[in-house]
């Protein structure tokens, strides 16, 4: 009676986590299909052309910050500067800009003054570019993006004729290993989820975000809502400022922009790494019952049925009960597949195959905020772009 009643209660979660999925792929599904997308149009072209400032902050992307410049220096659009800030790079990021700036008089290379302790650096780099600026619109971009040659005319064209205090282009994703190709699709079905466009764009709805990898936002609305001094402390800072700015009330929009930027997600499985662990470590420290829940939760609807269908295949003896969970198991993996397939191909735009490694990515996802959730009993630190910052209880991170 014990065994039936336990397979009961394991089957009617097992239920529960197929409810999930399969809400999963229809959201992802309706807003793959919905979100609206940066298209130009001649009916958008605008008399006005308001002076802009593009602000780029880079540590030690010797790499990438070339092919980004290069990209900006090209737009189409004719009234605008851009500022490159180096936040002391220890490559050469530096004198790369400095030498794309001898040919280019729009671009502006800045080294960082000594940063105060108690900002991140990116936040510091962003803030010292706003310092500099002159543009009536400001756009935040990373450095490790690449824009086509009409993105910033197509963006500035939609948000001046739409009436937009703020603007987001959700970027075409790059991964260059095996391992965040096929971790990404499971993460973004999450992210995704939550932070749609659809989500995002509802007035109603108080959920805001911002891309790093592009974002405008008039100077008067930055100041507004506090500049990144406001959020010098945050490690997903782009995150924290566009839920201000729908806090305040502002319109904020968001849209796919594959077709226009490229942004690379994380280069190698330690930066996968820890970006998972900069994605849930200061939400356990501002609200570590909700972070607890949510780590849980994940783990649960990612690896629970991984872990039922061959315990119940090997142990369990043959009922009724039985034959239905391992029914519901089955249905559950394939569900995940098709979340997995679908968002990597149509969300991603990445070969459907990645979605296949679907068991891959859950695992790295749970591991991750796992260890992330246990390890912050003793004081712990998260690496990013070369960097250790210590998570505390009273602020969200200060470099060590």
């Amino acid at each position: 009676m014990i065994i039936l009643v336990s397979l009961g209660i394991i089957l009617a979660i097992n239920i529960g986590i197929l409810a999930c999925w399969v809400y999963f792929l229809i959201l992802i599904s309706w807003s793959i299909t919905r979100s609206p997308k940066l298209e130009w149009s001649a009916r958008y072209r605008i008399k006005s052309k308001p002076m802009v400032s593009i602000i780029v902050p880079a540590r030690n992307e010797g790499r990438a910050i070339s092919k980004c410049l290069q990209s900006l220096l090209s737009q189409d659009y004719d009234n605008y500067e851009v500022i490159a800030v180096d936040d002391s790079s220890t490559d050469n990021t530096f004198s790369i800009i400095s030498d794309l700036s001898k040919n280019n008089h729009i671009l502006t290379p800045i080294k960082c003054p000594p940063r105060p302790d108690d900002w991140v650096g990116k936040n510091w780099a962003c803030f010292q570019g706003y310092k500099k600026s002159t543009g009536e619109i400001l756009l935040f971009t990373d450095a490790d993006t690449v824009h086509r040659s009409d993105a910033l005319s197509s963006a500035i064209n939609t948000m001046i004729h739409d009436k937009i205090d703020a603007l987001t282009l959700a970027p075409k994703l790059l991964c260059q290993d095996i391992i965040t190709k096929v971790t990404l699709p499971v993460l973004s079905v999450f992210l995704h989820s939550r932070y749609s466009p659809l989500r995002v764009n509802n007035p109603n709805n108080k959920i805001g975000y911002f891309f790093g990898s592009f974002y405008l936002i008039s100077k008067t609305n930055y100041e507004k809502i506090g500049t990144h001094e406001e959020v010098r402390q945050e490690l997903v800072e782009d995150g924290a400022l566009g839920r201000m700015v729908k806090e305040q009330g502002m319109n904020l929009r968001l849209v796919r922009g594959e077709n226009y930027v490229e942004a690379l997600w994380a280069r190698d499985p330690r930066s996968l790494w820890h970006a998972l662990r900069r994605i849930i470590i200061p939400l356990h420290m501002e609200k570590k019952k909700s972070a607890m829940m949510i780590t849980a939760f994940i783990f649960f609807i990612l690896m629970e049925p991984f872990l039922t269908l061959p315990l119940s295949l090997l142990y369990l003896s043959e009922s009724l009960l039985k034959g239905a969970l391992e029914i519901v198991c089955i249905l559950t993996i394939i569900v995940i597949l098709i979340c997995a397939t679908v968002q990597s191909r149509f969300g991603l735009l990445q070969k459907s195959i990645y979605g296949l490694g679907f068991v891959l990515g859950c695992t790295v996802i749970t591991a991750s905020f796992l260890m992330s959730a246990f390890s912050l009993k003793a004081n712990q630190t998260v690496k990013w772009r070369d960097r250790s910052y210590l998570v505390g209880t009273k602020q969200h991170a200060f470099h060590l």
